[in-house]
């Protein structure tokens, strides 16, 4: 679940998505009458729908201080992203993925306690803006949509063979050293049966993009204005990654680039592609990691629980537990998630296992300690350390290590192979390449 929000996060770095702009979209006058942009098999997409989105890019661009495309460019890209989406949820409706409500209610409420929000407070501020709440809860089930299709048609699917993790591991030792880069990216997608015609279009559209940006014009433009990535809006930023973790393509490149270059338009069966090397860093990898053995009880937020009331009760079970009463005990009374049966035992954690805000509360604990009420993205806990050890990395968390690179490096591949033919199989008519 953890992967689920660090996603969901990520693709609504659009709480752009919804922002008072749009609410001051609706109060212009006049109003041009509604008409189809695109239609998606039985579905369509209105100029209301694409004029609202470019509303909410422009927002995040401005709050961002990223420079502004070109209209007719973001308009684009804008509806190409429309479609996309309605591609996918129709898939997922076809197929019976749906998230439930519970699911559904627990991550606004996580989003809520991300903003450092009550749930009641989150709903008020969205509503001040102007945001009707039901269609902001409708956006946040999309996504769920999406990330949950993703995990089911690509990542599930993807294998590493044991024969990968040997090669990594020995290239890796011949190497020495772990040695991470800054990227930003721009991806112009082909579809999967793309005529020679296209093709050459579409190679055209990504050499005018790499000559701007060779020219030195601002590469979050150009990822905006150009790029089908679903970072786009994000300036194509991939952050920091080993060269181990990284798309092969995307590794042979920055082979040969240093901090602010542009590779040359790279070429891959999901499209066309340019790479730029923001920044690198390097350093050997540690010979050892201090594992900290962790329990905890966690109280989650939502409508039917307020953070209030769940401080309110972790508080009077912290003091139980500090007059005497068994930790186990209270979490297997208590905890709101799988670790409740084990005593909320979490086990022995790495570093960067678990997210910052529950890390930071665990790091500054010594053994036996019991930590104040602490909240994170899943809810309100209390921690408690049973002990801590320094250990070599073994040879099985090594294996652990190398299969989780090599997946990051291959998923991005796979996942854009898999939109490209999700894409293809569907029916779309875009009518604004038709004007």
């Amino acid at each position: 679940m953890t992967h689920l929000i660090h996603r969901l996060l990520a693709l609504l770095g659009f709480l752009g998505l919804f922002t008072a702009a749009s609410a001051q979209a609706a109060a212009v006058e006049p109003t041009e009458v509604d008409y189809i942009v695109a239609v998606v098999d039985a579905e369509v997409i209105t100029r209301h729908e694409l004029d609202s989105r470019l509303e909410s890019a422009l927002s995040q661009l401005r709050r961002q201080g990223t420079p502004l495309p070109p209209q007719a460019q973001l308009e684009r890209q804008m509806l190409e992203r429309l479609i996309m989406e309605r591609v996918q949820l129709q898939y997922a409706n076809a197929t019976g993925l749906k998230p439930d409500d519970m699911q559904l209610e627990q991550t606004i409420g996580r989003i809520a306690a991300n903003n450092n929000m009550t749930l009641a407070q989150f709903r008020q501020t969205l509503e001040a803006d102007g945001i009707e709440f039901a269609k902001f809860r409708e956006e946040i089930r999309n996504e769920m949509i999406m990330v949950r299709l993703r995990e089911r048609e690509v990542d599930s699917k993807l294998i590493i063979s044991d024969g990968e993790i040997d090669n990594y591991l020995a290239n890796q030792a011949a190497s020495g050293s772990n040695e991470e880069y800054q990227l930003a990216h721009i991806l112009l997608r082909a579809p999967e049966s793309a005529s020679p015609e296209q093709l050459q279009k579409l190679r055209q559209r990504g050499e005018e993009a790499l000559q701007r940006a060779l020219l030195g014009e601002h590469f979050a433009e150009l990822s905006a204005a150009f790029s089908d990535a679903p970072d786009a809006l994000q300036g194509g930023a991939l952050g920091w990654r080993s060269r181990d973790r990284l798309p092969t393509l995307y590794a042979e490149a920055v082979a040969s680039l240093q901090p602010g270059q542009v590779s040359g338009l790279l070429r891959s069966s999901a499209g066309f592609h340019i790479v730029k090397l923001l920044d690198k860093r390097g350093g050997d990898a540690p010979a050892s990691v201090q594992q900290t053995h962790v329990r905890h009880i966690l109280l989650r937020v939502n409508e039917v629980q307020s953070e209030a009331d769940a401080r309110h009760k972790l508080e009077i079970v912290r003091e139980r537990i500090i007059n005497g009463v068994d930790f186990a005990e209270q979490a297997r009374l208590y905890s709101q998630d799988g670790s409740a049966a084990k005593g909320g035992d979490l086990g022995w954690l790495n570093p960067g296992d678990t997210v910052p805000e529950f890390e930071r509360a665990m790091d500054a604990l010594q053994p036996g300690e019991l930590s104040p009420v602490i909240q994170s993205p899943f809810g309100l806990h209390l921690i408690q350390i049973q002990e801590r050890r320094e250990r070599d990395v073994s040879v099985e968390r090594q294996r652990m290590l190398a299969r989780q690179a090599l997946r990051e490096r291959k998923l991005d591949d796979a996942y854009q192979d898999w939109l490209r033919q999700l894409r293809d199989q569907a029916y779309v008519e875009n009518r604004l390449e038709e004007q």
